[in-house]
């Protein structure tokens, strides 16, 4: 694929609710989706729903006229089919799990030479619905898609992968596997298994348990909301992600002892700085780009050597910084180029100092 290539036609490969939205979100956008699932069976249901256009009988019929392999298989599988497919002859792979680094390293150690075609994504969206009963072709729009770029990745693959997110609606970050991870591990990983272990207190508490549940108001309905999550795929999730859930887990853990001795103390003035605190954090939450922000576009002259797009990009994604439109100029001696990034104006000046930090020069162009 070479830069700015179209994705005009899709291989999902796994059509459960991720695969099944991508393939839903695809067509709504007139891309072709080839599906193929190892359970023939849900496979069936995908044709059934239009998840798919039409479905293989193996990962190379599904992949040989793809422009973009979409892997969405639980994590302990994803490295594996990831590999089949570049072993099949996909020119561009990416996946959909919500731990990378186990996924990406191996790939780039099992398929050094192809994995510069692998660029491991995780669309940060889903549903309490198990399968394809919550797949939805909107579960993407303003969703945060995570990319996760390598020194190893092709700039060409890193590009397509995110202009087909953006196409179903999202909005790409890039960080490093290993980054992502810790990050998940605090805002989607300890969240569940703090929601799933608050739902079994409650359900332990045998003969009160109905009343309890009868007495459960929007506090305790909202924080065990997502308990009611697909449970098969957590257990790979945490074995996958397993040293930044624990260390998520061992600081959440100092949290609520201290959290405890306020409450034992009766310290009402410590109390409510944590609530006020932790209220002002949540309010800050980002919601997304402002419709009618300004934009800056920046223009960044890069050498021609492995990882300078993951450098500058992953820059961006440590910083929360959205970015909002990406082109590589190449230049025709070969020699290098020009990454064109278009970013809010309200975060480009803590972006521009990273840059510089980094040695990389630049120009600004504010975008009326």
């Amino acid at each position: 694929m070479t830069t700015g290539a179209l994705v005009n036609r899709i291989a999902v490969l796994g059509t459960g609710l991720v695969g099944g939205s991508v393939g839903l979100a695809a067509r709504a956008r007139g891309i072709h989706v080839t599906g193929y699932d190892r359970a023939p069976e849900r496979g069936a249901r995908a044709l059934e729903r239009r998840a798919v256009d039409g479905l293989a009988d193996d990962v190379a019929g599904a992949v040989a006229d793809a422009d973009l392999v979409v892997v969405a298989v639980p994590v302990g599988l994803a490295a594996e089919v990831a590999i089949a497919a570049l072993d099949a002859g996909a020119g561009l792979v990416t996946d959909v799990g919500s731990v990378k680094a186990v996924v990406v390293e191996s790939v780039e150690a099992q398929r050094p030479g192809a994995a510069a075609r692998f660029v491991g994504g995780h669309p940060m969206a889903g549903s309490e619905q198990d399968g394809l009963d919550g797949a939805d072709a909107d579960l993407f729009v303003g969703a945060t898609w995570v990319l996760t770029p390598t020194p190893t990745t092709d700039p060409a693959a890193f590009e397509a992968v995110r202009d087909f997110a953006v196409a179903l609606e999202a909005e790409v970050i890039a960080v490093s596997p290993r980054h992502h991870d810790a990050l998940v591990a605090v805002v989607s990983h300890v969240p569940q298994l703090a929601a799933t272990t608050l739902m079994d207190v409650a359900a332990r508490r045998g003969e009160e348990h109905a009343t309890l549940l009868r007495l459960a108001a929007g506090g305790f309905r909202d924080m065990t909301r997502i308990a009611a999550s697909h449970p098969a795929i957590w257990p790979d999730i945490c074995v996958a992600n397993r040293d930044a859930i624990v260390a998520s887990l061992d600081h959440y853990l100092v949290a609520l002892a201290e959290v405890r001795e306020l409450v034992a103390g009766a310290d009402r003035t410590a109390l409510l700085e944590l609530l006020e605190r932790a209220r002002a954090a949540r309010r800050n939450l980002p919601v997304g780009t402002p419709s009618g922000a300004a934009l800056v576009e920046l223009r960044i002259p890069v050498p021609d050597r492995p990882g300078v797009l993951a450098e500058v990009t992953t820059a961006a994604g440590v910083l929360g910084v959205n970015i909002v439109d990406l082109e590589i100029a190449h230049s025709g001696e070969g020699t290098g180029g020009v990454l064109v990034l278009v970013v809010p104006e309200a975060s480009v000046s803590v972006f521009e100092a990273a840059l510089t930090e980094r040695g990389y020069h630049h120009s600004r162009r504010v975008l009326a």
